[in-house]
């Protein structure tokens, strides 16, 4: 009886997407379709996208049972990071993830839960080679003596006269309107 009410209670849902819009969604839709999926979340956006709509729609709905279909990995996300963070967050809904073109990405198989914790893993070292790679770079950038971050609002004039007018007894608002900044950056402003 209880496997019955899991079976009733799971739906079969697809995501197809495709990067430009001279592509089609056909294939996809036709595969997934003969796959049995009742509702299918389509869009054309790039992979690398992080705020797709449609993905985050589907997402949001996942209830325990739902198996999420996608006809390759490519069409779910663009880097394993990506999509380990995805397939985690089809999984802690209660909901299994499979690939039609991959069949080792299914989480309702021991074979595919094992390559599942493995993109966890290569997620990891993915996201701790572009840390290291930023601050690499970051450190070059300085010691070729650029500036990191936001231009300063600023012009190193502006900011001398500012802090002379300030020693001087001009408030912070006073100053702040005079050159059309916030107080805030007044305030940064050290002798």
């Amino acid at each position: 009886l209880e496997f019955r009410r899991v079976l009733f209670r799971s739906r079969r849902l697809g995501y197809a997407r495709v990067s430009t819009y001279g592509q089609t969604l056909d294939a996809q839709l036709e595969q997934l379709r003969a796959e049995g999926c009742t509702a299918v979340y389509r869009e054309k956006a790039s992979g690398a996208q992080p705020d797709r709509r449609e993905l985050l729609k589907m997402l949001a709905g996942l209830r325990s049972g739902d198996i999420v279909t996608v006809t390759r990995i490519d069409r779910l996300a663009r880097s394993t990071f990506d999509l380990f963070g995805i397939v985690k967050r089809i999984v802690d809904a209660g909901a299994q993830f499979r690939s039609l073109a991959e069949p080792w990405a299914d989480t309702s198989t021991s074979t595919g839960r094992l390559m599942i914790a493995v993109l966890g893993g290569l997620a990891d070292v993915e996201r701790d080679l572009i840390r290291t790679r930023t601050a690499e770079g970051r450190s070059r950038a300085k010691d070729r003596g650029r500036h990191m971050g936001r231009p300063p609002k600023l012009t190193s004039e502006q900011q001398a006269e500012a802090r002379k007018r300030r020693a001087e007894g001009a408030t912070l608002a006073d100053l702040a309107k005079s050159y059309n900044v916030g107080r805030s950056t007044i305030s940064r402003l050290r002798a």
